[in-house]
């Protein structure tokens, strides 16, 4: 049996303008009459954008589906659709049961009610009965963890106690189907492991759950089915070990646009401060190999890699060395070398030149990453040129496998025994 059938849906939206005068508003209204007459048929107003495109699907009784995607992708449009906050442009649908939205777990507060007053009013806003939040209350307030200030108005209310308080509300109201956007990002680590033993529970009990969350190994954990939302289409639906990989991939590739965009602003700075006019030195090429000297993209996690760099030095700079740093999309120094540090010298040099730099197994994290080349005097004082090329990623076989961390070392694990050691 289907719990939510979404098929066919579209949604879109207007850009914001805004407007501080009668002589501006007044052509912006005239365009939009005429615009709006042309807008008949489907197509898009100057202003406006596609939110949701053709988006079609369904979540049976008592499942939980994962929807992921960048930011803007679409997915709270969904939420906000299925709980009628908004309405579909085109396209049907259909929600079977009794809904429950962790969306903004504190939009209905009121901020000059006390917690209590507040578990009353959104209990009614979810359709409780007043005997049933009686019944319920000691247990949402037992489980917010605000008992202490349960009687003190919430605008008095840290964001987390807030939070804590409105998740207790919206959990207890015995949903049949349950909306959870990223309300898992609040709150300690003690809270959202309580929340995460909830929302097991209530799949046992039956709930149907759409879930939404950038925790990609909470979402690989929670869900068996899982949607990829890409600027308001639906690209690829299935098992988690399926969707997932595909996801962090594009992610990847998105990072290395970033890391491109970012090369070229700073080559147009190193250029306005005259840092490479007249140098002595020129760095030709940089290129990111795997241990057979072939140019390579996508190293896999922990793959050795070469950089190969070729260069070229004038009669006016000789003796040189020659530095590397590699630098993660976010800007973040992760490994650096020199020819100096490794005891590699290079004395009278002139001309072109090649250097192959080989960098055996190292645990960098899956991530986007490019190369800085610097050629520098021999006591590594003065830098003649820097080039940031040879951008590459690594990627993890590991679903969910993305960290913050820049190095994932390879650990050895055992046990003591059974006494605990001091």
């Amino acid at each position: 049996m289907k719990a939510i059938e979404v098929n066919g849906v579209w949604k879109k939206y207007r850009k914001g303008e805004k407007f501080y005068s009668l002589r501006d508003l007044i052509p912006h209204i005239t365009r939009n009459l005429f615009q709006r007459r042309n807008a008949g048929n489907g197509e898009l107003a100057k202003e406006e954008f596609w939110a949701l495109q053709d988006v079609s699907f369904y979540v049976a009784k008592g499942e939980i589906l994962g929807i992921i995607g960048a930011n803007g992708a679409g997915k709270s449009t969904i939420l906000k659709l299925l709980t009628k906050i908004i309405k579909p442009y085109r396209g049907e649908i259909k929600v079977h049961g009794r809904l429950s939205a962790l969306i903004e777990v504190t939009a209905g507060f009121h901020p000059d009610f006390t917690g209590r007053e507040n578990v009353y009013f959104n209990g009614a806003v979810y359709g409780m009965k007043k005997k049933e939040i009686d019944r319920k209350f000691d247990q949402i307030v037992e489980f917010s963890g605000v008992h202490e200030f349960i009687d003190t108005p919430v605008k008095r209310y840290s964001s987390g106690m807030s939070a804590r308080l409105g998740f207790a509300i919206a959990a207890h109201v015995d949903p049949e189907v349950l909306l959870v956007d990223e309300v898992l990002s609040v709150g300690d680590m003690n809270f959202q492991s309580r929340c995460v033993d909830k929302i097991r529970e209530l799949l046992k009990s039956g709930t149907t759950i759409i879930f939404i969350s950038h925790n990609i190994s909470l979402v690989q954990n929670l869900c068996k089915r899982v949607i990829l939302l890409e600027r308001g289409k639906i690209i690829r639906s299935g098992i988690p070990n399926e969707v997932i990989p595909y996801y962090e991939n594009s992610s990847l590739q998105q990072q290395e646009q970033i890391i491109k965009s970012r090369i070229s602003k700073m080559e147009k700075n190193d250029k306005e401060s005259n840092l490479q006019d007249n140098a002595a030195c020129h760095v030709l090429n940089v290129r990111v190999c795997d241990h057979a000297g072939n140019k390579k993209e996508i190293f896999e996690f922990k793959e050795p890699l070469e950089l190969h760099i070729d260069y070229m030095v004038t009669g006016a700079a000789q003796d040189i060395a020659i530095s590397y740093e590699i630098i993660r999309s976010d800007g973040a120094s992760c490994l650096a070398g020199s020819s100096l540090r490794d005891g590699f010298p290079l004395n009278n040099i002139q001309g072109k030149n090649s250097l192959k730099i080989k960098l055996s197994s190292f645990p960098l994290a899956p991530e986007a990453y490019y190369i800085k080349v610097s050629i520098l005097d021999k006591d590594m004082l003065h830098s003649h040129v820097l080039e940031r090329k040879g951008i590459f990623s690594v990627r993890s076989g590991i679903v969910g496998a993305k960290t913050k961390a820049i190095l994932i070392p390879k650990a050895e694990w055992m046990t003591l025994g059974s006494q605990i050691r001091n």
